[in-house]
């Protein structure tokens, strides 16, 4: 079982490096609207360094929902997603390792932009740290959270737009304890409280996200 979930992560990471351009249109999105709010509110380090942790974080979420098109859309138009339910292992293995690719190819690289892009906003160290451990612990749970509207919208037109409506309100939770995280260091006030409820919400999607997932897969293609 681990080595399919392997070979379904590698699969996806391989299909993504051939369409190398949907990769940097996620990441050139989430660096242009973090660059336009310093260009915009000029130069006001107070201002900047209490608003970086929400326009990150508003930015990452958006970023993110823009990929979840590519979480199962590429699949089912090449009939690939029939084949994967016919497949022997388990589709929630299938799901959880679709899911895994996905954040690597659209969440990782979103938190190791974020050092650069605090620059702008005169973040210091701490701040830094903290938006960097928030973003690594949550940008997860919005691919696990995403991957069930991008399941449910599969194969409706203007899917795109149905998905954001479906899985923002869900996201909610997950922006406000991450840009609380960051938002509390910057404030001098402990940070562990937020990232703690960050991880149960994921733990909490971890654990519900793909089976949720897999069932509305099959709805979808019945």
């Amino acid at each position: 079982m681990v080595n399919a979930l392997l070979q379904v992560i590698r699969r996806d990471l391989l299909l993504a490096f051939r369409r190398r351009t949907d990769v940097l249109g996620t990441l050139v999105f989430f660096v242009i609207v973090c660059t336009l709010f310093p260009l915009g509110l000029g130069p006001q380090p107070a201002l900047l360094r209490t608003l970086a942790p929400g326009v990150l974080w508003v930015a990452a979420l958006l970023a993110s929902t823009l990929a979840l098109n590519r979480l199962f859309g590429a699949d089912y138009a090449d009939g690939t997603l029939e084949q994967l339910l016919l497949s022997p292992e388990p589709l929630v293995l299938i799901v959880a390792g679709k899911i895994v690719a996905h954040w690597l190819i659209s969440g990782l690289p979103l938190v190791l932009l974020t050092p650069l892009l605090a620059l702008q906003f005169d973040l210091d160290a701490s701040a830094t740290i903290a938006l960097i451990l928030s973003l690594l612990v949550g940008t997860p749970a919005l691919s696990l959270v995403g991957s069930i509207g991008a399941a449910l919208t599969l194969d409706v037109r203007g899917g795109g737009v149905l998905v954001a409506l479906l899985v923002l309100p869900l996201y909610a939770p997950v922006l406000i304890f991450g840009a609380g995280a960051a938002s509390a260091d910057a404030g001098g006030t402990l940070v562990e409280a937020n990232l703690l409820l960050l991880g149960g919400l994921l733990a909490a999607a971890a654990a519900l996200a793909p089976w949720a997932t897999a069932s509305a897969l099959r709805i979808s293609l019945e």
